[in-house]
């Protein structure tokens, strides 16, 4: 699962304007300082405002509040270690009064008191430790945030697998029949339809396993389909295909048009010269105007024909939300269906 990156951000972010702030107080300021001064600021004292900050992000938030609930032990806690280190920055400094507890004022050294300054580091450490919580609570939402896309990622991946798994067989299942009938039938269609399906099934297992195909592929695989389904009609059946537009240079989902055409074939009229099925397909400027327009077949009444309809439109949702629109119609005659993607 990828990680995210607002954690590491957010703490980068942090301490580049908490250095910031350092130097911009060094270099706008009068005062010279000693060697020394720098050693016990920025080493030291460095090294327990980042402890301080890491202490509470690493072991108290976690431990006693994400895992345990214990709050109130928790700001116990919390106080205990604020005090201690502004004790210790304390007594550090009233070991090193000239280096820490004098500032200069009207070319005077004037002392800081010892009171005084122990609240100033209380209020320092305080700082660093409630930025740790902030920062903290801020990253673990990221984290958050980052798992349930993961997941939701994952969940449309293995859901869109299992509609494709539902499709394929559904197909095949379809296809087979025509076959069989044919073979009972002791046709000399037979042999063409096992080689056109030969091909269609080429097609769905090693080329439509990619995210997208050329639209151009996808038309192909469609008429292999509509060429199968009329080597088992008798007497013809009239499909019109229309293609216009920019086929050859879109790219579309594998096997997204299929269903609509199987739709047509199943519970359609196919066999009607004065009122064929309408297939068209036009790619202008990325989209794609997809329409598919048949006559009812009054007595086709099987339950089982809107399966790969409604897996269809289910990938839709997840493959192309907010960029497709889909408009069915079932009059008493004619069933039309108008797919319109933004690909």
């Amino acid at each position: 699962m990828k990680k995210s990156k607002g954690p590491l951000i957010l703490h980068s972010l942090y301490w580049v304007v908490i250095l910031f702030i350092i130097l911009l107080g060094l270099f706008t300021g009068s005062e010279k300082h000693t060697l020394r001064y720098y050693a016990i600021s920025f080493g030291l004292f460095g090294v327990i405002n980042v402890s301080l900050f890491y202490i509470n992000y690493i072991i108290l938030i976690p431990q006693f509040i994400k895992r345990k609930k214990k709050y109130v032990l928790y700001v116990v806690c919390f106080i205990i270690l604020i005090a201690a280190s502004a004790l210790l920055k304390t007594v550090v400094a009233v070991l090193y009064p000239k280096e820490l507890m004098e500032y200069t004022m009207d070319l005077q050294r004037k002392p800081i008191p010892v009171n005084n300054y122990f609240i100033a580091e209380i209020f320092i450490c305080g700082f660093f430790l409630v930025s740790s919580c902030i920062i903290k609570f801020a990253a673990d939402w990221f984290a958050t945030e980052n798992i349930q896309r993961n997941l939701e990622s994952e969940r449309r991946e293995m859901e869109l697998q299992f509609l494709k798994s539902q499709l394929n067989p559904h197909f095949l299942f379809n296809s087979l029949n025509n076959i069989y009938s044919l073979a009972y039938q002791k046709s000399d269609k037979t042999a063409d339809a096992i080689m056109k399906l030969s091909e269609i099934m080429r097609y769905m297992i090693y080329e439509s396993n990619t995210p997208t195909v050329s639209l151009s592929k996808e038309v192909d695989y469609l008429t292999n389909y509509i060429e199968l389904q009329k080597i088992r009609f008798k007497d013809g059946a009239y499909i019109q295909l229309t293609l216009n537009g920019e086929i050859d240079d879109q790219k579309i989902v594998p096997l997204m048009l299929i269903s609509f055409v199987e739709n047509a074939f199943k519970h359609g009229v196919v066999t009607d010269p004065a009122e064929p099925v309408k297939i068209n397909i036009i790619a202008n400027q990325k989209i794609l105007h997809f329409s598919v327009i048949n006559k009812k077949n009054q007595q086709n009444k099987d339950a089982l024909g809107g399966v790969g309809l409604i897996n269809v439109e289910r990938r839709l949702q997840l493959i192309y939300p907010d960029r497709y629109k889909l408009n069915v119609v079932n009059s008493a005659t004619h069933y039309t269906c108008e797919l319109m993607i933004d690909i």
